[in-house]
């Protein structure tokens, strides 16, 4: 899995095989969102609220495919909206991926695997932060904010991993996992 988040709420993600685009139009000053989508397999536009909803505290992922049962294209990935401000998206054989801008929807023991991008200012990104590592404390936990909005969240955040890992997304650098 690989993150390019470029600021906002426009991230462009690698996964299981294929190129999903969030929010190419909402792209700050100076990214072409023509250029940001291209080659995309997928565009999901508005934070995923024109996609089917998901129950994310009974969600489960699906099982890999058997070594019998491959074929020659790998599944699909998968997106659903989680609430407001949340999307949940999932490619067979990655960590499940929630992106949340929103509230916090309620997780279930997925996540405890999940990589999870929180985007905001640093009393959103701590609010968010608190909220996931309370309910079900994922693998890692990545904040996409402005340099003071990470400065104000990492101290609040910093005690309360335990075990996860936390990275910081710089706008237009990509972020391997």
């Amino acid at each position: 899995m690989k993150l390019t988040w470029f600021g906002g709420t426009t991230i462009r993600i690698h996964i299981g095989g294929a190129i999903l685009v969030v929010d190419a139009a909402a792209a700050p000053a100076g990214i072409d969102a023509a250029e940001l989508v291209s080659g995309a397999d997928r565009e999901i536009a508005d934070f995923g609220t024109g996609l089917p909803d998901v129950d994310t505290a009974r969600w489960k992922l699906r099982k890999p495919v058997r070594l019998l049962d491959e074929t020659e294209h790998l599944p699909e990935v998968e997106a659903w909206s989680a609430g407001a401000g949340a999307l949940l998206i999932e490619a067979v054989g990655e960590p499940p991926l929630l992106l949340v801008t929103g509230d916090m929807p309620a997780l279930g023991r997925w996540a405890e695997g999940a990589v999870v991008v929180l985007f905001g200012d640093g009393v959103r990104l701590s609010a968010l932060g608190e909220a996931v590592l309370e309910a079900t404390p994922p693998r890692l936990l990545a904040l996409a904010g402005d340099e003071a909005a990470i400065d104000a969240a990492i101290p609040v955040l910093r005690e309360g991993l335990d075990g996860t890992g936390l990275v910081a997304l710089h706008a237009r650098l990509a972020l391997e996992i």
